[in-house]
């Protein structure tokens, strides 16, 4: 995932009332969003811009070691989200985190980093945590599947992320990537062997990046290669399992591996494929949460109108 600059910065205007145009309670909307000031203030942000979904960094997103949120931020989360049916809350591990790497140091620091990021989002109530595989540079590819399934097993020793009662639980939804060299994930078959592993250990499924995918090599820019896309989809991971679709433009040309996110309907994919993923039964199920960058003030809000004006 590139930098999501809406998590860093954070506008000082009054927010404007919720446009509604083109949205439905059936389809969830959202955007990576800023928690400058308290985490729970992500939720209001994203309301405001007429948002029904969110993500956040739960701390920040370049250091190793956070504390747990206040039991004011956890509380006033689970009240707005409540109070605006808010949901999935999607939590995005930090950049840092690489449990496929080699170096032992790196390796310990991203299991214990992963176990907080674990912690904060069941404290927060959150329904998803998104991981990028990591990159196994020094050894070979099985070698780092393996030492990610591994990690993820020791991180999660004694959590329940399956949740009691009402609780909804936390997933873990593993993120396909642009396909740099040596990293995991820009293969379907790579995400599904990786869900498959980890499934006898922890709740888990996926989330699918449209630049990512698109610069991979994947068609989704016509119908027909969309459909291709998504049969190749069910037929590895199975889109049932995919709980959020990171929507987002891309800077860089098909097949590429260059992670460039752009404004929606502005890059190298257009407006029509999200309108298809959108509209498409089979993915009604899903979130879509955009991840596009921040270069002027309200870009937040015409990113999630350029979303919602799609749905049919």
């Amino acid at each position: 995932m590139s930098e999501i600059s809406a998590s860093l910065s954070a506008s000082g205007s009054q927010p404007e009332p919720p446009s509604k145009t083109g949205s439905s309670p059936a389809v969830r909307i959202g955007i990576h969003t800023s928690v400058a000031g308290g985490l729970h203030l992500a939720a209001q942000r994203a309301h405001d811009i007429g948002a029904n979904c969110l993500q956040i960094f739960s701390a920040s997103p370049r250091q190793w070691r956070a504390a747990l949120p206040s039991q004011l931020e956890c509380s006033e989360m689970r009240r707005l989200r409540a109070e605006y049916d808010m949901k999935p809350l999607v939590i995005h591990v930090n950049y840092l985190v690489n449990l496929a790497a080699v170096k032992p140091d790196v390796y310990a620091n991203s299991i214990k980093a992963f176990r907080g990021e674990v912690e904060r989002a069941l404290a927060l109530g959150a329904e998803h945590l998104v991981l990028h595989s990591g990159s196994f540079n020094g050894s070979t590819r099985e070698e780092g599947l393996a030492r990610v399934v591994a990690g993820i097993t020791e991180a999660t020793q004694g959590l329940d992320l399956v949740g009691k009662g009402a609780a909804a639980g936390l997933s873990v939804l593993i993120e396909n990537t642009a396909g740099a060299e040596f990293s995991l994930g820009s293969k379907f078959e790579q995400v599904a062997e990786l869900v498959n592993r980890l499934s006898p250990v922890i709740p888990v499924g996926a989330c699918i990046d449209t630049c990512h995918t698109h610069v991979a090599g994947y068609e989704i820019t016509t119908k027909p290669g969309l459909a291709a896309t998504l049969a190749a989809l069910d037929a590895t991971v199975g889109l049932k399992r995919i709980a959020v679709w990171h929507c987002n433009d891309a800077k860089a040309p098909f097949g590429s591996k260059l992670d460039r996110h752009e404004h929606i309907g502005q890059g190298t994919i257009g407006l029509e494929p999200f309108s298809w993923l959108l509209n498409d039964p089979q993915l009604r199920h899903a979130a879509f949460i955009a991840e596009t960058p921040v270069d002027e003030p309200g870009d937040e809000r015409r990113n999630v109108q350029a979303l919602t004006g799609l749905v049919r």
